[in-house]
């Protein structure tokens, strides 16, 4: 089955597959998804790769499903929405026709995309090795991937394409810059070539191959040693983790975390690869922790849940109070005496630009998802981040009292620094004093 969009990659790879089928006995269907997402345009490609199909009496099989609307209700980019619905799509016509390999038009130019894209976004040499020429699909494991043209540029299938008179549609929403991969192939490649190193296509894809064969050693060494492991025993190894590489221990750790169901994320897998026997958490109710052997074991326990408790303010007067959740709060707004550059630590107080704070602000506590800026740092990270870097237990993190203001920016987090967008600075006029202390 070949995957055909009706752009010039597809169509220069229908028309060489199927001038190559009758020598290697093959027997080809065409397979057109049709994203819904540039109204008439889309409907043209159909057409057009229907028609194609025809001519060449080719069985054609076409999926149809509104991307936009599932983005939007998944929460999820367009681009990953359109890949999940389209590879579905054709897992499913693989399924009912009794098809076994579906071939895709993936050319350099898309390897060279795809490498920016991973390193950008954060990825491992198997994310950096990118697309293999031969693969299973991650839609159905029974469904093979072949990608024929990945030797071949854009520009050398354009050029057949045209020397040859193959019909074929360009799709004009790749030159918006809406998209991060349009982006990379329109601006930055470009730039990149132009004045840093024109030969940047063929030093990537050396580069990824290079990558990827030494990445998919290290996945070989901890795929046998995972199985010597469990073989031998976990206390005869327990020395042998430790003296492994640090690739392949990393490597040991995702497949096993792969196995479990669960995301090996650079972070979670260096936790548990620096670690022995310490517990971390990875969703609601359940922890993981490895053990000396490198192996890992799951715990689950009964969830902590959010306080969704909350109480608004108003600091209109100059001063005032208040109690929260078993905490005593004393504020006052004065005159901005100057802005010294810092100011002597006092016990329980705080100081911030009270114009920036505004005059209504809530107090509650963490909630999934919060951000703070810590006074300091250049950007807003997670709260649940800095618990942990902190080492602050779960159970104390949902106690912890927090402030914010009406727009609901985090200002003053218990037991944290300040946020930097709230401090004191030289054009200051008005100085909020936030003071707090247990309730007796």
């Amino acid at each position: 089955m070949v995957a055909v969009s009706g752009g010039a990659d597809s169509m220069v790879l229908l028309h060489l597959l199927n001038s190559l089928a009758p020598k290697n006995n093959w027997r080809l269907s065409v397979a057109h998804f049709n994203h819904q997402l540039r109204g008439r345009a889309s409907k043209a490609d159909e057409h057009l790769v229907r028609r194609t199909a025809k001519k060449l009496h080719l069985p054609f099989f076409v999926g149809r499903a509104d991307v936009m609307s599932v983005a939007t209700r998944s929460k999820i980019s367009i681009e990953m929405a359109a890949r999940h619905l389209r590879h579905a799509f054709f897992a499913r016509a693989a399924r009912r026709h009794k098809i076994r390999t579906l071939a895709l038009a993936h050319h350099a130019d898309d390897q060279v995309e795809l490498f920016f894209l991973r390193l950008l976004r954060g990825t491992g040499g198997t994310g950096i090795a990118g697309m293999v020429s031969l693969g299973t699909s991650a839609a159905d494991s029974n469904l093979s991937l072949a990608r024929p043209l990945l030797g071949f540029g854009k520009s050398d299938l354009v050029g057949f394409a045209e020397s040859v008179g193959i019909t074929f549609r360009e799709d004009k929403s790749n030159r918006s810059s809406d998209h991060l991969r349009n982006r990379i192939r329109n601006e930055l490649m470009p730039l990149l070539k132009e004045h840093y190193q024109p030969g940047l296509n063929a030093a990537l894809l050396r580069l990824m191959e290079i990558i990827g064969a030494e990445s998919a050693v290290a996945e070989d060494l901890a795929r046998k040693w995972l199985e010597n492991n469990r073989a031998l025993g976990r206390t005869r190894s327990a020395k042998r983790f430790s003296s492994l590489n640090i690739a392949v221990q990393r490597k040991v750790l995702q497949q096993q975390l792969i196995k479990l169901g669960i995301i090996p994320d650079f972070g979670l897998v260096e936790a548990l690869r620096e670690s022995v026997e310490k517990w971390t958490s990875v969703s609601l109710g359940l922890s993981i922790a490895r053990d000396l052997t490198g192996m890992l074991s799951l715990r689950r326990s009964n969830p902590l849940h959010f306080k969704a408790n909350e109480l608004k303010l108003t600091l209109s007067n100059r001063a005032g109070g208040a109690t929260f959740a078993g905490r005593k709060f004393r504020w006052s707004i004065k005159k901005s005496l100057g802005f010294k550059g810092f100011l002597p630590p006092q016990s329980m107080t705080e100081f911030f630009d009270a114009d920036k704070i505004g005059s209504k602000i809530i107090l509650r506590h963490w909630r999934a998802g919060d951000r703070f800026q810590p006074i300091g740092m250049p950007s807003p990270v997670k709260l649940q981040d800095l618990f942990v870097n902190l080492k602050i237990p779960a159970a104390r993190r949902r106690e912890l009292v927090l402030a914010t203001n009406q727009k609901g920016d985090i200002f003053w987090v218990e037991s944290l620094r300040i946020a930097d967008p709230f401090k004191l600075t030289p054009g200051t006029r008005r100085q909020l004093s936030w003071q707090w202390s247990s309730v007796a």
